[in-house]
């Protein structure tokens, strides 16, 4: 219903500005990524483009430099799926950045073939999940001394598809690509929610959202029959620019200042399952985390 009722919302925009902002955004190289960074780059913010490949990475900064006329960006070296490149991606923007007031966890896998991160998780839910959490978790210092900030978190409504199995978070029992997918992205919702617990009073606020049905990269691991099926449905899909709206939405919308922790959709508040708003198992995935990832569990007070 809440989709129904969005389609005949008039389209959010807005003309706020972030000059003396700086902004890092993962996986801004492709999709979704690469217009928000192309958006948030009109609205007269520092980019930082966090890439995988940073030979598609320079040319896609060429490409948000072209269509925004900004250059204050720039694109750095970030693998999600390897805690050593995440720890030196931080320690660079820690050392070099003043400020950051907006984090946009936005890159993802999705239904791939069974595989691991260098870390030994399984690849949705390390990449989706345990990389962010690890990025966010580093440069949460330097968030808090520049708010107002804001952590925006890419999941999906298929984060209702599924329940979190934290006795086999790597799936190495069994493995159900889809369902793998669904619980990384239904762990981003309950990292969301956790997150604005612990940054109450802070200034800081966080933020989940579905982008919609878009037209990515990502597509690149369906199976023959889902893609011919998606290929149907591709009229009612999204763009990419029309998919980073909410992500947009979340990262500049002056009314979310006092909101925290929760979901969004269509560039308006949505329903997440009940699966998504279940803080036992938030607190118990946070524990979880912080002990794979070998942090301290602080609650970043």
């Amino acid at each position: 219903m809440q989709g129904i009722r969005n389609l005949f919302r008039s389209a959010w925009s807005s003309a706020e500005r972030l000059e003396d902002k700086t902004v890092v955004i993962t996986g801004a190289n492709t999709g979704i990524g690469k217009e928000t960074a192309i958006d948030l780059a009109k609205r007269g913010a520092k980019i930082i483009m966090a890439c995988r490949d940073m030979e598609r990475g320079e040319a896609a900064k060429k490409e948000v430099i072209e269509s925004s006329g900004s250059e204050n960006v720039l694109c750095m070296k970030l693998d999600l799926a390897d805690s050593k490149s995440i720890r030196e991606f931080a320690e660079a923007i820690n050392k070099d950045e003043p400020k950051l007031n907006i984090l946009v966890n936005n890159a993802g896998v999705m239904v791939c073939p069974y595989g691991k991160t260098a870390d030994g998780f399984e690849m949705q839910i390390g990449v989706n999940h345990f990389g962010h959490f690890l990025l966010t978790h580093l440069l949460i210092d330097l968030i808090k001394r520049s708010a107002p900030a804001r952590i925006i978190t890419v999941s999906s409504i298929a984060h209702s598809w599924s329940s979190m199995n934290l006795e086999d978070i790597n799936s190495e029992k069994s493995y159900d690509k889809k369902r793998a997918y669904s619980q990384s992205k239904l762990a981003n919702v309950l990292f969301t929610r956790s997150l604005a617990k612990r940054l109450e009073g802070t200034g800081v606020t966080t933020y989940s959202l579905h982008p919609g049905v878009v037209q990515t990269d990502l597509w690149r691991h369906l199976n023959a029959p889902t893609r011919a099926i998606m290929k149907m449905v591709s009229p009612f899909t999204k763009t990419s620019s029309q998919g980073a709206q909410t992500s947009i939405y979340c990262a500049v919308e002056p009314s979310l200042d006092k909101e925290s922790g929760g979901y969004y959709s269509d560039c308006a508040p949505a329903k997440c399952s009940a699966a998504g708003k279940d803080d036992v198992v938030a607190q118990k995935l946070w524990d979880m985390s912080c002990q794979m990832l070998s942090l301290s569990n602080l609650d970043l007070e």
